[in-house]
This record gives structure tokens, C-alpha cells and sequence, in this order.
């Protein structure tokens, strides 16, 4: 298919997520409407989230979406600027801004209009101020160059269809000094064709997924240095969760990816 028409799937796939996930409906922890429903608590918990992390955000928030915490590698800082790529209903935004805190900012950016809605309305609820929601493709980031100290991401990358261009956008938006701190799947071994070119596998996450070592080539293309790549302990028990015995697993995993912008 077209690329064009891939990202319009992708779109609407995340557009129903955002109208019915955020209400407790179809979504399921491998990030698709296609897969069995499941327990959203218990889904983030599996993934590295923990319960003081689920206490005081707004409920619709957390979508059951992701496969990582990139917060928890993130280490950041009172004051620093963030920037999210691919933000959903804005979860792990509203993470980020408890640490910044008021002197700093967290933007999260989403490419579908009903996400971005969400998440705004997540934010007025709760009367957050240091965060804010822009509609964009994290391929073209709507962000001024050097805006931003860190850019965290929780399992988007592997949607796009240029992720060269992700990783190039990336370093040009970040300050000099600057670090990524993304959870995505990557592929560890040749995908087989049967998920390749399955559509509900590329929103679900999996078919997306770029070679472990093409990432770390990519971000050095980009120009980050200290470029780090490390699966997560428990990533077969996460990617299971999402296609029950399909042996997926064998193909994708779950990894923390991070590097800096020297």
C-alpha cells in the first residue's frame, strides 16, 4: 500500500482509540483496537508504570497505550523543557510536567485531531498550566530548532513510515546537550511477510518495528552520540499480552532506546 494510505489507517485506528479507548473501550495494550480488551491499570503497570505514578492524573489519560516508561529513564529535571512525540491523550505529559515543574514546560505533540482534543481537555480539567498539546507528524515537528532538553516517545516510532526523519527531527529540536529517552518496539529478527503486511499489525505496533541496528544507525546518521539500546526485562511477557500465541515475540521487542545531542 501507499504510504499515505498506511498513515491514514494509522490515523483513524488511533482516532477510535481516542473517541472509545479513553471510555474503556476497545483498546488493547498493543496499542490497536483490534486486539482483546484489557485491564488499562494493570497494563501500565506491566509495562514499568507504577501506582504512584497512576495517582493523581486524569483517568482518561492513561489509555492502556505504550510498551515502556520512558519517563522512568528520562531523569529529568525542575525547569527543563519536553517534548513528547506522539502524546496521545497526553499521560506521560502529565508525568513529565510534575517534574519539571512550574518553571519548566512539557508540549506534547499527536497527529490525530481527536488525541489532541483529549488530551487538551485532560489538561483543562485538571488546570495544568506548564504543558501544552500541538497537533503535527512527529516526521515534521511542530517545534522551533534547540526548543527543548528532552524528547521522550512510548511506543510511536515504530508507526512511522521515515524514521530517519523522526530521528533528524529530533536533533533539531533538542538544545545542544540534549537527550532522547524513547520505549518502541524493534524488530530482532526478519519480520515474516504474514505481519509485514498486515495493516492491524502495523497500527498494533509490530510490523513497523525497524531492526534493532538500523535504529542505533539512524540516530547516528542524525548525528546523536552515547546512543544507547537495551531491551526490557520482562519485553516477551508485554509483547504476548498483545497477540497471544502468535509467537510474536520472536520477531519484536519491547526496548528503551536513549542518546544525546553532544
Amino acid at each position: 500500500m501507499k504510504k499515505e494510505e498506511v498513515r491514514d489507517f494509522i490515523r483513524k485506528n488511533y482516532s477510535q482509540v481516542a473517541l472509545q479507548g479513553a471510555a474503556g473501550g476497545c483498546c488493547s495494550g498493543g496499542c490497536s483496537c483490534s486486539g482483546p480488551q484489557v485491564n488499562i491499570k494493570e497494563a501500565a503497570l506491566n509495562i514499568g508504570y507504577s501506582e504512584s505514578d497512576l495517582k493523581d492524573i486524569p483517568a482518561q489519560a492513561n489509555m492502556g497505550l505504550g510498551c515502556g516508561n520512558p519517563i522512568a529513564m528520562a531523569a529529568l529535571k525542575a525547569g527543563e523543557a519536553v517534548l513528547d512525540l506522539g502524546s496521545g491523550g497526553g499521560f506521560d505529559c502529565f508525568l513529565a510536567r510534575k517534574q519539571v515543574g512550574a518553571t519548566g514546560f512539557v508540549i506534547g505533540v499527536d497527529m490525530t485531531p481527536e488525541m489532541i482534543k483529549l488530551a487538551r481537555q485532560n489538561a483543562e480539567k485538571s488546570g495544568y498550566k506548564n504543558v501544552e498539546f500541538r497537533l503535527g507528524e512527529i516526521e515534521h515537528i511542530p517545534a522551533a530548532d534547540g526548543l527543548v532538553d528532552v524528547i521522550i516517545s512510548n511506543c510511536v516510532i515504530n508507526l512511522s513510515l521515515d524514521k530517519q526523519q523522526v530521528f533528524n527531527e529530533a536533533y533539531r529540536v533538542l538544545k545542544s546537550g540534549g537527550r532522547i529517552s524513547i520505549s518502541d518496539v524493534v524488530a530482532t529478527a526478519e519480520l515474516p511477510e504474514r505481519i509485514k503486511n498486515d495493516l492491524a499489525s502495523m497500527a498494533g505496533c509490530i510490523a513497523g518495528a525497524e531492526y534493532v541496528e538500523n535504529i542505533r544507525t539512524m540516530l547516528q546518521n542524525a548525528g546523536f552520540e552515547n546512543i544507547r539500546l537495551f531491551p526490557k526485562d520482562n519485553s516477551k511477557e508485554i509483547i504476548k499480552s498483545w497477540v497471544p500465541g502468535k509467537n510474536v515475540e520472536e520477531f519484536v521487542a519491547s526496548y528503551m532506546i536513549e542518546a544525546e545531542k553532544i
